[in-house]
Order: structure tokens, then sequence, then C-alpha cells
């Protein structure tokens, strides 16, 4: 399935299987629980003007700065009844799934410029640790395919001097990919794809940096038995990415099905709470249970992993955005979206609340 495919599925899609855990708005709200608490943003894609690369387009300068001010305006303010009740509590940070910048792709001097500019962009927005930015709260961000896919350029150095700056975090040995605990909960960003496994030696798309070997000693190092719930980001979805396909056209794909694998019988072995990615642009929320999700009315219930493919945060080409928002205690994720349809102008908390138990 191609993307514009999967894009039109999705959205057509809306309110079927992707929300069966949904609760309704004339139930009661959900009580505010305690547990690890934090905001998600995806695909702020911050791009330079191209006629002048040392100067911000000022559409995806706007938009962004308007993200932020909503992102530091909403710990503490209330939830409407239709979206679960309760208050933004006790939010650690923000974790960012990805496309940070936008040229990060391309080569060339004039782009090389560009993503100079677009990354100091975001640092001056999002800080690191907190107040350090415009930004109040800390970010944990991952790279996405428009930010490095082959695991090199500005964005990608930039990445490792700000892993050696961040505070309380158990960095990868190359520096790449880092996890860290907020309230109880084990959190872990693992960049633009998990992999790549070492038994299968065709070529990948996307350069994973040795992420799925990183996932696995992290995992097995600072959770093992212990059944303490665990978050993973990372930036591409895994949708579409589940099924076999011949070998001359799995090299195409963003993510080897091979790696897909792997990565789910990893986390077979441990309480995985949530996977958080974006990429795609459109909220899609699913039960995962390693197979390809099906997207259909009469499709059976499945259980699985929580899966929140979250929408673009502030794409200079769209009016329509958002953000999420997530309590993770022992037993259960709770998540709630907060979005604009006018590019930050406005904004208001979907009526909807997704909650899964942790199995």
């Amino acid at each position: 399935m191609n993307r514009r495919s999967f894009l039109q599925l999705s959205a057509s899609a809306t309110g079927l299987f992707a929300l069966r855990p949904l609760l309704a708005a004339d139930e009661a709200p959900a009580p505010q629980q305690k547990g690890a608490s934090f905001l998600l943003a995806s695909d702020t894609h911050y791009l330079a003007n191209k006629e002048n690369p040392a100067e911000m387009d000022e559409t995806s300068r706007d938009i962004n700065a308007r993200l932020i001010e909503w992102l530091n305006k909403l710990p503490g303010t209330e939830i409407p009844a239709e979206a679960g009740g309760g208050r933004v509590e006790g939010v650690q940070g923000v974790i960012h799934s990805g496309d940070l910048i936008d040229t990060g792709d391309k080569q060339g001097d004039v782009h090389v410029a560009m993503q100079k500019t677009e990354w100091s962009a975001f640092n001056a927005d999002w800080g690191l640790n907190g107040g350090d930015g415009k930004l109040k709260l800390p970010v944990r961000e991952v790279w996405g395919n428009h930010d490095g896919p082959q695991g090199r350029g500005v964005v990608i150095d930039g990445l490792r001097e700000r892993n050696t700056k961040r505070k309380d975090v158990n960095v990868s040995a190359n520096g790449m990919h880092f996890s860290w605990d907020w309230n109880g909960v084990h959190f872990v960003n693992v960049g633009l794809t998990v992999g790549a496994r070492k038994d299968v030696e065709r070529p990948r798309r996307y350069a994973s940096l040795e992420s799925l070997d990183f996932l696995k000693q992290d995992l097995a190092e600072r959770v093992g038995d212990s059944g303490r719930p665990v978050v993973i980001t990372h930036h591409i979805d895994v949708a579409r990415y589940c099924a076999p396909l011949a070998p001359e056209l799995v090299t195409k794909n963003e993510w080897d099905y091979s790696d897909v694998a792997a990565y789910h019988e990893v986390l077979t072995k441990y309480r995985i709470a949530a996977i958080l990615y974006g990429h795609t642009h459109v909220r899609k929320i699913f039960p995962w249970d390693g197979t390809t999700p099906k997207f259909t009315k009469d499709a059976p219930p499945v259980k699985g992993i929580a899966v929140f493919n979250t929408d673009n945060s502030a794409h200079f080409k769209s009016d329509t955005q958002a953000v999420m928002y997530f309590t993770v205690t022992d037993k259960e994720v709770i998540a709630r979206e907060f979005a604009t349809p006018d590019a930050w102008m406005t904004g208001a908390w979907t009526p909807e609340v997704w909650r899964f138990p942790i199995a």
C-alpha cells in the first residue's frame, strides 16, 4: 500500500476498528490518575527560505512559534468531560517523534544551508532540558526521514551533541538512542526505525544506526523482569510494514519487514504501555499484535500493544495540526488529543479519550 492510499484508508477508518478502546462522550469522565504524564508532538518540519537560506520560511516560523505557545499553556488547564475530564497535570516533558526539520533528506549547498537555519530555529524554540529555549518543558526527540534518512548530516550531528547534554538519560554507544525514567515508567527513543537484525543482510532504505541492539540491551538491563511499563518512540509507522515482500520490493520499503518482526519479538517479553510515532500526518490509534492491522468495519477485535500514530504538529503545508497528552499508570495508558483547524490560531480538545490496559 502506498502512502497516499494509506492516508485515504486511515481517514476513512477513523471511528471503526482503531477507536474500539474509546470512552464515549456520554460516559462519566475518567478520574485523574497518577503516573507518568507527558505531551507528544511530531512532524514540525522547520523550513528555511530557499531563496534566502539564512532565513526561516515565514509560515513555518509562525506556526511553530504558536505550537510552542500552546505546549507551554496546556499544563494545568482543564480537560472537558467529552475528552475524559480532569486536568493536564504533572507533565514531565514533551516527546517529539521526528521530522524536526524539513530538508535534512536533501543534498547540495543550498539545502545544507537551509538545514543549518532550520536546525538553529528548532533548538531556539524547543531548547533541551526545559527553560533553555522557548519551550518551558524538557524535550525528548527522535529523528525522522526528513532529518537524516541515511544517519548523517546537520541534524544527526546536532542530536549527538544534544544527547551529551541531556539530564538523567542512558545514551547508546553511538550517541543516537537513549532511554530514561519518568515516575516509574521507562521510556526508550530509538530513532527513525528499529533495526537492523544481523541475520538479514539485504540493504535497508533508511539507516537504523543499531537501534534494535540498543533496545534489546536497554530493556534487558534497565527493565528486566521488573514489570515496569515501557513507552517506545520512533518515527516510521509499523502498520504498513509487517507483511513479507518479494526481495526486489522490500528494499524500497521504509522499514524492512524482517526488522519489524524482530522488533515485535523483543517487545513481547515486556509490559509495553505504548508505541509512539508520527510520519503519516494522520492520527491512527490501534492495538498491534505484530501483524498488519485490518482497518475495516468487520475486522475482529485484536489484542496487542497500544500504538499511537499522531498527526503532524506544525507542518507548513497544513492548517490542521495536533498534539497528544498521555498518562501512563501501572495498569493502563490514557491518551487525549489537542488539535487545531487553523494552524494553532485556536486549539481545542478532540471529544474522545483512548484507554488501553497494559497487558
